[in-house]
């Protein structure tokens, strides 16, 4: 079975669309906010799970706890500086085991984010 999205509700819309665009890299790749609906899909290219957001005014931390999306990054430690120049809540760099850098950081609808 393959995941297709992932669907984060968010009253912070464009922004989060920002987020995912220009922090995480990834395209639009379906909007139907030309069909009324502020719903748009990004992802990494075709055939690749997508993130699905959709406007809901009703939700103010799409956030829950001990869930969190995944992204590889080449430099883990530049995306670190870059996000937290930005002004974003970000976690120190994690490393568990060798060769496993990593941290979190939280977008603008409360969503953790690990950047690995």
């Amino acid at each position: 079975m393959k995941m297709l999205h992932v669907t984060i509700q968010t009253n912070k819309f464009e922004e989060e669309i920002r987020f995912y665009r220009e922090i995480v890299g990834l395209e639009i790749t379906g909007d139907m906010r030309a069909h009324g609906r502020n719903l748009v899909f990004l992802s990494g290219g075709e055939g690749q799970t997508a993130i699905e957001i959709i406007e809901n005014p009703e939700v103010e931390n799409a956030g829950g706890a001990g869930l969190s999306i995944g992204f590889k990054t080449e430099d883990v430690e530049k995306k670190h500086e870059d996000l937290a120049a930005q002004g974003f809540e970000v976690s120190p760099i994690l490393s568990p085991v060798p060769n496993v850098r990593f941290f979190f950081a939280t977008d603008p609808a409360g969503v953790k984010v690990q950047f690995i």
